[in-house]
C-alpha cells in the first residue's frame, strides 16, 4: 500500500480511537497504554480526545533571538544569555537558563544582572532575527497558505483541508514541523493546538522549551475556569486591578455573569470577557494581516534632557525607520514620538501627515515639532519614532507647492540613500548626526529595541 493511503487508514482507525497518539520525535503512531514510544523510545507521547479534530495552530519560537544567538556560538549553550542593550536598557528577550533565575522580558537590565551577574549580555541584531524569522516564516507556508504571523517569531496557522496535501493529520503536521525547525535552522518552537485561536496561542505557552499541547473544545469552559483574568487577551495590569477590585479574580467568575451586566460595566471589553471566558472565540487566520506601524527607539547609557542632545538620536531614529519603510514599499501617514522620563513614565504624542511619507526628512522635521513641546526640563532615558496608518508608497510624498524646498530635500535624501546601498549605512552622515555618536550618547543607537513588524505603536514584536 502507498505511504500516503497507509497513513490515511491508520489515520482513520486514530480518529475512532481518542487515546490513540502519536511519538513528537519519530512521528510513529502509538497504542492507548504506551508510555515511550515502541519505535524509538522516546517518552514524548502526545495524545488527546481531540488530537485529530483540530485544526487550528499558534506556533511560538522558544526565547527566540537568545536561542539564535546560541546557534551562532555554540560556547553559550550552558550559560546564561540576555538579549538587550546596556546597563541603561532593558531586555528584550532572555534564555531559560536566565529565565531561572529570574530575569524577564521588559526588565531593567541592571535589575537583570542584579538577579543573574553571571550572563552574557548581546546586544540585538535584528537584522539577523528577522532573516531568521523569515526563514520560519518559510517552512510555515510550505504546510498552509493560511499562515498570520503575530510576530517576528510566532504566528497562527490554519491546517484544515491539509491532510490530503500531507498524508498526515494537523497535529502530526504540527510536529513534523516543529522537528524540521529544529533540525534545519537550529532552534527549537513550541505549539499550541486547539479549535480557536485565543486557546491555540494559550496552549503554546505550556511546557515552553519544545511544548506541544493541546486545548479541545469539550474541555474548554472547565480548564479556563480555574485561570486568572489576566490569561484573556487585553487584560493588562490595570485592567486586572480593575477586575480585582470589582471582586473579578478568576475566569469562572466571569463564567457566571450575564453579558449585558459585563457590556454595562466594561462596555466592549465586557463583550470580549464574556465570549472568552467561554472559549467563544471565531475569528479566522488571515494570512495577509499587515504591519500598522514601523518604528525604532533606543535606550541612553545616561538620561538626557536638552534639545541638543535628543535631537541627533531622533535624526539616527527617523532616518532608520525611512530606510526599512523604503526597503517595504511601503509609507505611513501618522508619525509617533515616544519618550520615556528617568521615573519610567511614557509619553507619546502623534501627528497625521496631509499624506503618507517614507522620507527620513518629513518624519524627523514633524518628529522633531512634537519633541520641541516636550524639551521642558525633563530628564529622558528613552527616545522613539515611528509611523502608523501604513500603505503602499505610490501615493506618499507628492509634490509640496507650499514647500519649495521640500522637493530639494528629497532628491538629496534619494542620493544619500544611493550612497549608503553602495558605500553602507554610516558613508554619509547628516550635520544632525556628524560627529554626535559619542559621548555616550548613541546618536546612530546599536542598543535600540527595533521594530519592524507590530500590531500598534510600540507594541513588542
Amino acid at each position: 500500500m502507498p505511504f500516503v493511503l497507509f497513513m490515511f487508514a491508520v489515520m482513520a482507525d486514530s480518529v475512532n480511537d481518542p487515546d490513540h497518539g502519536f511519538c513528537r520525535d519519530c512521528l510513529t503512531l502509538q497504542g492507548s497504554t504506551t508510555r515511550r514510544c515502541e519505535r524509538c523510545g522516546g517518552p514524548r507521547i502526545v495524545r488527546h480526545p481531540e488530537l485529530y479534530r483540530l485544526h487550528l495552530a499558534h506556533i511560538d519560537c522558544d526565547a527566540f533571538y537568545a536561542a539564535v544567538e546560541k546557534r551562532d556560538n555554540p560556547a553559550l549553550r550552558d550559560r546564561p544569555v540576555i538579549i538587550g542593550g546596556g546597563k541603561r536598557g532593558v531586555v528584550s528577550t532572555a534564555c531559560y537558563i536566565a529565565r531561572i533565575q529570574g530575569v524577564r522580558s521588559a526588565m531593567p537590565m541592571f535589575k537583570a544582572l542584579e538577579a543573574c551577574p553571571e550572563a552574557v549580555v548581546i546586544k540585538p541584531d535584528m537584522e539577523k532575527y528577522i532573516r531568521v524569522g523569515r526563514e520560519i516564516r518559510g517552512m510555515m507556508q510550505a504546510l498552509t497558505p493560511l499562515v498570520e504571523p503575530i510576530s517576528i517569531d510566532e504566528a497562527f496557522l490554519d491546517l484544515a483541508g491539509t491532510q490530503k496535501l500531507h498524508g498526515l493529520a494537523p497535529a502530526l503536521v504540527l510536529a513534523r514541523f516543529a522537528r524540521e525547525v529544529e533540525k534545519e535552522i537550529g532552534i527549537t518552537v513550541s505549539a499550541g493546538l486547539s479549535y480557536c485561536k485565543f486557546l491555540a496561542k494559550i496552549a503554546s505557552d505550556f511546557r515552553k522549551p519544545r511544548g506541544f499541547s493541546v486545548i479541545g473544545e469539550a474541555e474548554a469552559k472547565d480548564f479556563l475556569a480555574v485561570q486568572p483574568v489576566s490569561l484573556i487577551w487585553g487584560v493588562g495590569k490595570s485592567f486586572a486591578t480593575t477586575l480585582e477590585q470589582d471582586g473579578i479574580r478568576t475566569i469562572g467568575q466571569l463564567q457566571t455573569m450575564d453579558r449585558s451586566d459585563l457590556m454595562r460595566r466594561y462596555g466592549a471589553m465586557g463583550d470580549r470577557l464574556h465570549r472568552l471566558a467561554l472559549g467563544q472565540d471565531d475569528r479566522q487566520v488571515h494570512p495577509d494581516r499587515d504591519a500598522k506601524s514601523v518604528s525604532a527607539e533606543t535606550t541612553f547609557d545616561s538620561d538626557l534632557a536638552s534639545l541638543d542632545d535628543l535631537v541627533p538620536v531622533l535624526r539616527a531614529l527617523s532616518e532608520k525607520v525611512s530606510a526599512r519603510l523604503k526597503r517595504a514599499g511601503i509609507a505611513g501617514r501618522t508619525v509617533v514620538l515616544k519618550l520615556k522620563s528617568a521615573d519610567f513614565r511614557i509619553r507619546t504624542r502623534n501627528r497625521q501627515l496631509g499624506d503618507p511619507t517614507r522620507l527620513a526628512d518629513r518624519i524627523f522635521s514633524t518628529g522633531l515639532e512634537l519633541l520641541r513641546r516636550e524639551a521642558d526640563g525633563t530628564r529622558y532615558r528613552l527616545l522613539g519614532i515611528g509611523v502608523s496608518d501604513l500603505s503602499d508608497d505610490g501615493k506618499a510624498d507628492p509634490p509640496d507647492l507650499v514647500d519649495v524646498q521640500a522637493r530639494k530635500r528629497a532628491m538629496a535624501e534619494g542620493a544619500i540613500d544611493a550612497l549608503r546601498d553602495k558605500f553602507g549605512g554610516k558613508a554619509v552622515q547628516t550635520g544632525y548626526t556628524f560627529g554626535k555618536g559619542h559621548r555616550g550618547r548613541p546618536a546612530r543607537p546599536d542598543e535600540d529595541d527595533d521594530r519592524e513588524e507590530v500590531r500598534h505603536p510600540w507594541e513588542r514584536i
